[in-house]
């Protein structure tokens, strides 16, 4: 049995048209991507010559929605090395949020658990979804506001007390 190996040498970077580049890959690791019109970012992570990961990011004002991170590593290297990478990706995607300004960054778990508490991201309520990233697939929904685990509805969105179940 050989061992694993981590994984050396990865170059990231914006990917330049990312709603194509990062399609086949999304394709290849069974993750869903939005059609590429809707996709306002994305990033890559290159071995050699080769994308080997992707994340790309859907915009509604100062939201967004990222999809991914998507990491096809080679055979024989660890699972540590490929948390890695996709780390890697949420990190340039947060510095791209940051400077743009983003208010909130929402994310879908895909059992990337460890990534995400790493960054700040927390678990929130599908309420808190802008309605143009709705009906996007997946099961829960992490948000991000700087890092901080603080988090509040108070004063966005509708005025909840105008629903019919408060009446």
């Amino acid at each position: 049995m050989e061992r694993s190996r981590s994984w050396e040498g990865l170059a990231f970077r914006p990917l330049e048209d990312p709603g194509q580049e990062a399609r086949e890959l999304f394709t290849f690791v069974g993750a869903w991507a939005p059609p590429s019109g809707d996709v306002a970012a994305g990033w890559g992570a290159w071995h050699e010559d080769a994308l080997v990961g992707a994340l790309l990011l859907e915009r509604a004002g100062r939201t967004v929605l990222l999809h991914g991170p998507a990491v096809a590593s080679p055979p024989g290297v660890d699972s540590e090395s490929t948390v890695d990478a996709a780390a890697g990706l949420v990190s340039l995607a947060l510095a791209w949020a940051e400077g743009e300004k983003i208010e909130t960054v929402f994310t879908r778990p895909q059992s990337l658990d460890r990534v995400w508490v790493r960054f700040g991201f927390i678990p929130v309520p599908e309420v808190e979804l802008p309605r143009e990233l709705k009906r996007r697939p997946g099961i829960g929904l992490f948000g991000w506001r700087g890092g901080s685990a603080l988090w509040s509805a108070v004063g966005r969105g509708r005025d909840r007390r105008a629903s019919p179940a408060l009446r």
